[in-house]
């Protein structure tokens, strides 16, 4: 997706799919990010109760309220079930992270019209998008 700063500058919600309680995961620290940025942020982890404050739910499907990104911090041969959750409930986009690579799921995302960006991490874009804002 060319757009990234479109899309960050419009979503309010954010899943965080994968996110750990543990202070020194990347998916942790980008989710601290996010939060102080203004953004609500959905944890998704099975193994997790609370994280940052927040409910935790065990899959995209549990979460009561729509979804503007999911952000997927899993591997990359788990990354296709996440999309096709991601796709199931109408997300607004889904975020890879870097390394997270996964071309048939991001075709059916597009294919869903849904948009996605891969590989690419959604701290260093939002960072980037409020230094260009300047």
């Amino acid at each position: 997706m060319e757009k990234t700063s479109e899309l960050l500058s419009s979503a309010k919600t954010i899943a965080v799919v994968g996110l750990s309680s543990k202070r020194y995961r990347p998916s942790y620290g980008v989710a601290e990010y996010l939060k102080s940025a203004g953004y609500r942020v959905i944890p998704v982890n099975p193994a997790e109760t609370e994280v940052l404050g927040e409910h935790c739910y065990p899959d995209l499907e549990s979460i009561p309220e729509k979804v503007d990104i999911v952000d997927v911090f899993r591997r990359a041969e788990a990354a296709g079930e996440v999309v096709d959750a991601a796709i199931r409930i109408g997300a607004g986009a889904i975020w890879l992270q870097e390394g997270v690579i996964d071309h048939q799921a991001a075709a059916r995302a597009r294919a869903a019209g849904i948009p996605i960006v891969m590989d690419r991490c959604i701290l260093k874009e939002h960072r980037r998008m409020l230094v260009a804002q300047r």
